[in-house]
């Protein structure tokens, strides 16, 4: 028979694992301290020193946990097959299995190996539980000893006792001394301190340092707030205190000054909200890009836009080019947001205006107004986002419409100027006695001089339109004609004057003038907005509408022509003694000579094409008869044919 020790099994164990399971810690972690106490596991050190430990763990809990592991892991019935086995004293300790009657397999004979001998933990846990009741122990037996030897060396036995006395060798004095403290303990504990105060003081440095970087950065914008406040005030921009903050005292005796000012650039005869909200104030805080901030910018321009819709139905459309200017300096953000307010100012007149309007018809939205200014032009006012206006090109189809456009806008921010210089004169004129209010002239308006422009801009190219026509028709037919025709005969100084001017010396006139064969001239005034004079050799007559132009034009064009072929004829017919005459009341033109008597008409179709007929007046019947007829087709001009017609008739007779 053969007995299995539990060191000979650790022996055989110890031989069979490989190297790396053989090695050995020299320092284990301690569990408890000198007293016995348990030691907490530290988990965090706060920057103050504060020590934060592993909360302690409830052992009804734990045992609970354990028992539920006993269960879950090793079965239900573990309890049962404990009693089943051979067992004598502790059953927690394995006994020797009796080879003779059990045959074990290996792998349950290594099983039992490992449970007959203890682990290196457990033998740790036994040892920290023996040690303290040990130390224990060793401390009352000395202070026993220490004090019956006391006892023995200062009273001596009155009577003899029957107990033999020890020899004085068994029982000696001895010094017990705390045990040192654990190498490792110490050094886990000052590595722990020494890494806390280290993170500490990183922290605290980088705190006075981001603290310093602040302060640094405080002190250059302070300098830097007040040199671009001097550059503001340099440049003239108007400067005002700024209320004070909310929650300052304002009673008696308080100190009532200004810390700060705001930069105000609006204008001055502006209305009082708008120059409320015209005001800015240097940026206290870091910024990005914009130095000043404007509290009640909206960021919105001014566009204005004309739809032209000719007689063939075709629209054209264009607007007013608006010019972007980047931010980048005190300078320039003031300008900008100085223009917006006045564009908003501009468009706020404009409402008020456009409903009163005597000429147009106007529709007014929150940020739009759209004007009928003239038959076929539409005017708009809109007020845009002025960024998307920047990103988006500006729409130049029709160039001389874009230039209205301009014209408009900047005619505008003129007429608002004279609008705050009407302001301002009545302001100074009410304190003055000598100058009443009453004396002063009546308010500019400045949507009306616009509408009056407009229609009398559509007004002069309908009647060169009827111009070019006849000048057109007249050129076809072979006779030389011209025209000048100058819409606006004021300069350019007299037409500034004229916009700020009242209602009647506001009106601007031009003239037209129409030579037909470098001989006969046709002379028309016209006056803003609609007003049309042809100034003819015997009267001046008003004209109130385009027909009443086109029958004008030919009669006194057909007046011109009857007297061209009246002294055509008599040159051709000189040698045979004929008689020309004009007929004015039938509008002919009279050729008479023996045997013959001819008639010419002259007739104006569509566009002023002309055409011209020549009759033969027979002596027999008394009657017309058609001799020929000259048409645009002709390939000759009207004189020509005229010309050759006579040389014909001559012969034939």
């Amino acid at each position: 028979m053969s007995s299995t020790t539990p060191i000979d099994s650790d022996v055989a164990i110890m031989t069979e694992q490989p190297s790396w399971k053989k090695t050995k810690l020299s320092l284990e972690r301690p569990y408890k301290d000198d007293t016995g106490e348990r030691i907490p596991v530290l988990l965090d050190i706060a920057p103050d020193g504060a020590q934060a430990f592993e909360p302690p763990q409830d052992p009804t809990k734990l045992l609970g946990e354990n028992l539920r592991r006993i269960f879950t892991e090793r079965g239900v019935d573990f309890f049962e097959r404990q009693d089943a086995l051979r067992a004598t004293g502790d059953l927690s300790i394995p006994q020797a299995l009796n080879i003779k009657d059990h045959k074990v397999e290996p792998d349950q004979q290594e099983e039992g190996v490992s449970k007959a001998h203890m682990t290196t933990e457990e033998l740790f846990k036994m040892r920290m539980e023996i040690m303290p009741q040990l130390c224990t122990a060793l401390g009352e037996m000395t202070y026993a000893r220490e004090l019956l030897s006391l006892l023995l060396a200062s009273s001596a036995p009155t009577d003899p006792s029957p107990v033999p006395s020890l020899p004085s060798s068994t029982l000696t004095a001895s010094i017990v001394t705390k045990p040192s403290p654990i190498p490792s303990v110490d050094a886990f504990n000052a590595q722990l301190t020494i890494s806390g105060k280290d993170e500490a003081l990183r922290k605290a440095s980088s705190i006075f340092k981001a603290a310093a970087n602040n302060l640094e950065r405080s002190r250059l914008r302070g300098q830097r707030y007040w040199v671009d406040a001097l550059k503001i005030r340099r440049a003239n921009w108007g400067l005002v205190p700024a209320p004070l903050p909310f929650g300052a005292p304002t009673g008696k005796g308080a100190d009532k000054t200004s810390k700060d000012f705001f930069v105000s650039f609006g204008l001055e005869e502006s209305p009082a909200h708008f120059r409320r909200r015209a005001v800015g104030h240097m940026a206290t805080y870091e910024t990005s890009s914009h130095v000043l901030v404007f509290p009640h910018r909206q960021r919105v321009r001014l566009q204005v836009s004309l739809t032209l819709t000719d007689s063939s139905g075709l629209f054209r459309t264009a607007s007013n080019s608006i010019t972007s200017l980047l931010d980048a300096s005190l300078e320039d953000s003031l300008k900008i947001a100085q223009r917006e307010m006045v564009e908003e100012e501009l468009f706020s007149v404009l409402i008020k205006e456009a409903s009163t309007l005597p000429t147009a018809s106007a529709r007014v939205a929150e940020r739009l107004i759209v004007i009928d200014a003239a038959q076929g032009l539409e005017l708009k006012f809109e007020l845009v986002d002025g960024e998307a206006v920047n990103a988006q090109e500006s729409n130049k189809n029709d160039e001389h419409l874009s230039a209205t456009c301009n014209l408009i806008y900047f005619a505008l921010q003129g007429l608002l100027l004279s609008l705050h210089a009407w302001h301002k004169s009545q302001r100074l004129s009410s304190a003055n006695t000598r100058h009443p209010p009453s004396a002063l002239p009546n308010k500019a308006p400045l949507l009306q001089p616009i509408i009056d422009l407009l229609q009398y801009q559509v007004f002069c190219d309908r009647i060169k339109v009827e111009l070019d026509k006849m000048v057109s028709a007249l050129l076809k037919a072979g006779i030389p004609s011209s025209l000048r025709f100058d819409a606006v005969g004021e300069s350019g100084h007299q037409l500034v004057e004229h916009f700020a001017a009242n209602e009647t010396a506001r009106r601007i006139g031009g003239e037209a003038l129409l030579r037909i064969d470098v001989r006969e001239s046709l002379r028309l005034t016209f006056l803003s907005p609609s007003s049309l004079t042809a100034h003819l050799p015997q009267a001046t007559l008003p004209i109130a509408s385009i027909p009443q132009l086109v029958q004008l034009l030919s009669d006194e064009v057909e007046r011109c022509l009857l007297n061209r072929l009246c002294e055509v004829g008599s040159q051709v017919c000189d040698r045979v003694g004929a008689t020309w005459f004009v007929d004015f009341v039938s509008g002919k033109a009279v050729g008479r000579w023996e045997g013959n008597i001819l008639n010419f008409r002259v007739i104006f179709d569509k566009d002023f094409v002309i055409y011209s007929s020549a009759y033969r007046l027979n002596r027999a019947s008394h009657r017309l008869s058609l001799l020929e007829t000259y048409t645009p087709e002709t390939s000759i001009s009207l004189v020509a044919w005229l010309q050759e017609l006579l040389e014909k008739t001559i012969s034939e007779s």
